[in-house]
């Protein structure tokens, strides 16, 4: 019996004592477990992380190589974490992946203060652009108004500039070469040789003093001009149209209101009915009277 009994309180206490080594093992697996899962948790936080810096460089429109990898590598860390099976996760292999993901943690922040530092360049940049911008705006709005202002200036000064003819008269100088006048601008067509055309220039003080090239045009009744290349007869541009003329003078301009006078002979019979002359420059319209031949 006393032996029996010896035998139990030794089997007892085996007993025990491996019951005690079993707590111990069981809680030294649940500590390393506990440890791989934070380690998970860890790196996927950083994977996390890694994506979310990728993602708002490319909304900068910039591309990062290394962050490529370091996402390649921390997806590699994981694989290796999840095959760890319970209890396997050993002190120093729990130290190995501490220490990578508290210097991945290094990099992480630093990348993200370079990444502020990164919208904020573009935020001062984009203010910079806006405002060139609107000084641009500005600049070309202004030089628009310029420009149109220019111009309108030139269209009044060009306006300005056109001469006009003063006291244009029609009068006819027969066969036996006498001047004959009429306050009417009515002749005897029968008796008319030559046409005498006068006019005096308008004052202009906008218009230069310069040669000008003064155009006559005499229009019989059914609106044909009278032109002949043997009596200084040509053709000239108004309003963007060619157009005959019945004779030309070159005339120095200068403002004192000098007389203009043209001396015509068709050399045949003149047409009976009512005729027009108009006197032109630079294309424009000087002046026009009519006179009628009976």
């Amino acid at each position: 019996m006393l032996v029996l009994l010896g035998i139990n309180g030794v089997l007892f206490y085996l007993n025990q004592q491996k019951g005690q080594q079993n707590e111990v093992l069981t809680t030294e697996v649940k500590a390393k477990d506990s440890k791989l899962q934070e380690q998970i948790k860890q790196y996927e936080a950083l994977k996390a992380d890694f994506e979310r810096q990728s993602q708002e460089l490319q909304a900068l429109g910039l591309s990062n190589d290394s962050l490529v990898a370091k996402i390649s590598a921390v997806n590699a860390d994981l694989l290796k974490l999840r095959s760890f099976k319970a209890g396997s996760f050993s002190i120093s292999q729990q130290t190995l992946f501490k220490r990578r993901a508290q210097n991945l943690e290094g990099q992480l922040r630093k990348k993200d203060d370079d990444i502020a530092q990164l919208k904020k360049d573009n935020e001062t940049l984009y203010t910079e652009t806006n405002t060139l911008k609107e000084k641009q705006n500005k600049l070309s709005d202004t030089i628009s108004t310029v420009v149109r202002s220019n111009k309108e200036l030139s269209e009044k000064v060009s306006v300005a500039s056109r001469l006009q003819a003063d006291n244009i008269h029609v009068a006819i100088i027969t066969s036996k070469n006498k001047e004959k006048d009429d306050e009417k601008e009515e002749f005897k067509a029968k008796r008319v040789e030559k046409l005498k055309i006068t006019a005096n220039f308008a004052r202009n003080d906008v218009s230069p003093k310069e040669t000008k090239a003064v155009y006559m045009r005499i229009l019989e009744p059914d609106g044909a001009a009278l032109y002949n290349l043997s009596t200084g007869g040509g053709t000239f541009t108004v309003d963007g149209q060619e157009a005959f003329y019945t004779q030309k003078q070159d005339v120095v301009y200068d403002n004192s209101r000098q007389k203009l006078e043209f001396v015509y002979a068709k050399g045949a019979e003149y047409k009976k009915g009512l005729h027009t002359v108009e006197l032109y420059e630079s294309g424009q319209l000087m002046g026009k009277t009519t006179f009628t031949l009976k």
